[in-house]
């Protein structure tokens, strides 16, 4: 995934908007920041989450951070490669470490989000 054509959180997530589906993780200025991931907490497949929900956990050998969910949703599909081979939200947070795949159920959060140039104007 191309980082510039995707959408932010002030929280340090990215979201990859297809339809009304969309791929979530966090970037790669919040996989900096943990360091060395060791585990990856992921959310029930089917669960319905609203914006602003723990999406999951990421344990690193400095902190557990909370990961939050950008838009409301239901979640379609988690990574699971990410329970064997955490350090993957290290080597590739716009791509093989994704977390999970979310259908929007709302889309009015959509416009809160913000654009590559406004996320990377607050770090």
């Amino acid at each position: 995934m191309n980082p510039s054509e995707l959408k932010y959180t002030e929280t340090h997530e990215w979201l990859n908007l297809e339809g009304n589906k969309c791929t979530v993780g966090i970037t790669d200025h919040a996989q900096e920041q943990l360091g060395d991931i060791v585990f990856v907490e992921l959310p029930e497949e089917g669960a319905e989450l609203s914006k602003g929900d723990v999406l999951g956990n990421i344990e690193s050998v400095k902190s557990v951070s909370e990961v939050y969910t950008p838009v409301s949703g239901r979640v379609i599909e988690v990574n699971e490669k990410l329970l064997d081979n955490p350090e993957l939200v290290n080597q590739d947070p716009f791509g093989e470490g994704w977390i999970a795949k979310l259908e929007l159920t709302d889309t009015d959060s959509l416009g809160e989000l913000l654009t590559a140039e406004e996320y990377r104007s607050k770090l």
